[in-house]
């Protein structure tokens, strides 16, 4: 079949359309071409901001190491006349270990029954976390020392709550800065007739007092 003169003409003009389609968008891509070596931030921005988290990412997972849970250094035996109390004191809390048990004096003048001082270290003085525990006849007698040694801790408080034994409130717990020391923190707590101050790096209370077991 034949084709028209007029059929030719359209075709020519929707040929030369398309070609200069084609021209307009070969100059786009040689123009975004050409940016790219001018300004060579403007392709690299992205991939290089990318890039760049990728890098710290992988930095941190390679830097970053779990903490121990168990002792480096052996515990020091307690005496051989210890209380049932002193007993109860465990030798090691995670990777503390305990190194120094004694009678102390600290709260005497609410008149426990009998009162302890202990160390707790990883081998190096300067994360030493310091606990006393003491006892009375009675969980209300308790209950006022632990009071008493809350009200008397200025420092922001961190976290509180109750302490459980088997489901059963058996008294509460408070962890507050050391108004002396900004990086150091205090835990309080009453476990029904015996209460407990622990002190030390924030870092390692935060720790420690949430695995003590009493």
């Amino acid at each position: 079949m034949g084709m028209t003169t007029t059929e030719n003409s359209s075709t020519t003009q929707s040929h030369g359309k398309l070609i200069a389609v084609v021209i307009a968008a070969a100059v786009v891509i040689i123009l975004a071409v050409l940016s790219a070596f001018v300004w060579p931030g403007w392709a690299l921005n992205k991939s290089a901001a990318t890039g760049s988290t990728t890098t710290q990412t992988g930095d941190k997972k390679q830097t970053a190491k779990a903490e121990p849970t168990t002792p480096s250094i052996k515990a020091t035996a307690l005496p051989d006349d210890a209380t049932e109390l002193l007993k109860s004191m465990p030798d090691s809390v995670l990777n503390y270990a305990r190194t120094k048990a004694e009678a102390s004096a600290t709260w005497s003048a609410a008149s426990p029954l009998e009162e302890y001082t202990l160390t707790y270290a990883v081998g190096t003085d300067t994360n030493d976390i310091t606990l006393i525990s003491a006892q009375w006849s009675t969980a209300d007698s308790a209950k006022t020392q632990y009071d008493a040694l809350v009200a008397a801790q200025t420092g922001d408080e961190s976290a509180s709550g109750n302490v459980k034994v088997s489901g059963n409130v058996t008294g509460a717990y408070v962890v507050k800065t050391d108004a002396s020391d900004s990086k150091k923190s205090v835990a309080i707590w009453q476990n029904d007739t015996v209460v407990f101050q622990a002190t030390g790096s924030t870092d390692a209370i935060d720790r420690f007092y949430q695995q003590f077991p009493m």
